[in-house]
C-alpha cells in the first residue's frame, strides 16, 4: 500500500506533465520524482509509462534505441506492473 495520501498523489499529478517536460523547478521535480519512486500505482494508473514513451519520442526523432536498453526498460515497467498488482490484490 502506498505511504501517500491521495491528495499528495493528486498534487503531483496535476505537475506530472511539467516535470516530463523538464518544466519545473529543480525542487518540485526532486518532490515529484521522490513520489514517483515510491508510489508505483500512481505510474500505472495515470499510464506515464506512455507519456515517458512519447516524451522520449519526442526527444530523439528518429533514432534507435539500443536493443540493451529497451530491454532494460521493459523489465523495469513489468517490475512496476507486477508491483501495482500485488498491491491491489493486498488492498
Amino acid at each position: 500500500m502506498s505511504e501517500h495520501e491521495d491528495g499528495d498523489c493528486r498534487e503531483v499529478l496535476t505537475e506530472v506533465y511539467l516535470y516530463l517536460d523538464l518544466e519545473c523547478s529543480d525542487d518540485r521535480r526532486a518532490l515529484i520524482k521522490h513520489h514517483l519512486d515510491e508510489c508505483s500505482p500512481c505510474l500505472r494508473e495515470f499510464g506515464i509509462e506512455q507519456e515517458v514513451k512519447a516524451l522520449v519520442n519526442r526527444c530523439c526523432g528518429q533514432e534507435q534505441a539500443p536493443a540493451e536498453l529497451k530491454d532494460r526498460l521493459r523489465a523495469k515497467l513489468s517490475e512496476l506492473v507486477v508491483e501495482v498488482d500485488a498491491t491491489r490484490e493486498l488492498g
